[in-house]
């Protein structure tokens, strides 16, 4: 079993143990952890999932040793996951879950490498939290391996276009603490504690009333791209609806002296 699913109240914990590959994602890895996911976003009971790899390593991106035997093979297009032809709809993602668009939060809980579509993964998800050791980087820039899970795609809508390409076109590593300052990750922590503190952080986010949260995560996913006035009718539509369905029990609470000053402890 390569994938183990641990639930703790709201929060999943998804841990990817292909030890011996470093995490390396294979076709049936990629499929058990879409799976995973789908069936995490339609529980009522789960609110927000951390996705962690054992072993110290997040992910070391596509298995290039299992992609080497797909070279005489005719459908190793169709198992990496490309189309069959240009027109065919876009497919699940070598990487698994990268072209998912969940209703609800993941957070990336990164030790070691997160290389190649390892990165991938990662930009995929809401927030990394990464380990002082560990690093990110375009490493299938040696073998001719595209970026085909959305790293071209996501990497310049986080960093900028101009060091987006410096980390693409050079394959360089690029350490935990450089990924916190160009906006990579958004936490660093010790050497051995990013699956602690993700599924701490997780249960904070999971504490907040959740139809409030999502509807601001949805409009923050939405606005890319939209003009300032589009992006306003897109949060409008996202998350009217939450003022009389959520905010108006909150008001209540604080009106009762929940939360006064700030205090998000007693909420």
């Amino acid at each position: 079993m390569t994938l183990t699913v641990e639930r703790d109240g709201p929060v999943t914990t998804l841990i990817r143990s292909r030890v011996e590959a470093r995490n390396a994602m294979d076709p049936a890895s990629a499929e058990a952890l879409t799976d995973a996911l789908v069936a995490f976003d339609h529980d009522d009971t789960q609110s927000v999932a951390v996705l962690f790899g054992a072993g110290g390593a997040f992910c070391a991106g596509f298995d290039l040793k299992y992609a080497a035997t797909l070279r005489d093979r005719d459908n190793s297009m169709t198992e990496l996951g490309f189309p069959l032809s240009d027109s065919s709809p876009i497919p699940r993602g070598p990487m698994g879950p990268t072209r998912l668009q969940l209703s609800k939060p993941v957070i990336a809980a990164i030790a070691g490498p997160a290389v190649a579509g390892g990165m991938e993964l990662a930009l995929w998800c809401d927030l990394c939290v990464m380990e002082k050791s560990a690093y990110m980087g375009v490493y299938c820039r040696r073998w001719g391996v595209p970026l085909i899970d959305g790293g071209t795609v996501r990497l310049p809508r986080i960093v900028g276009r101009g060091r987006a390409l410096d980390i693409i076109l050079t394959g360089r590593k690029v350490p935990a603490e450089e990924c916190e300052r160009i906006g990579l990750c958004e936490r660093i922590v010790p050497d051995g504690e990013s699956r602690a503190a993700a599924e701490a952080l997780a249960r904070e986010i999971a504490r907040f009333p959740q139809g409030c949260m999502r509807a601001d995560r949805r409009s923050v996913w939405l606005q890319e791209g939209l003009s300032e006035m589009e992006g306003l009718r897109s949060e409008w539509a996202c998350s009217s609806g939450m003022v009389a369905r959520e905010g108006a029990a909150g008001a209540a609470r604080f009106a009762a002296g929940k939360g006064r000053h700030g205090d998000f402890g007693e909420i």
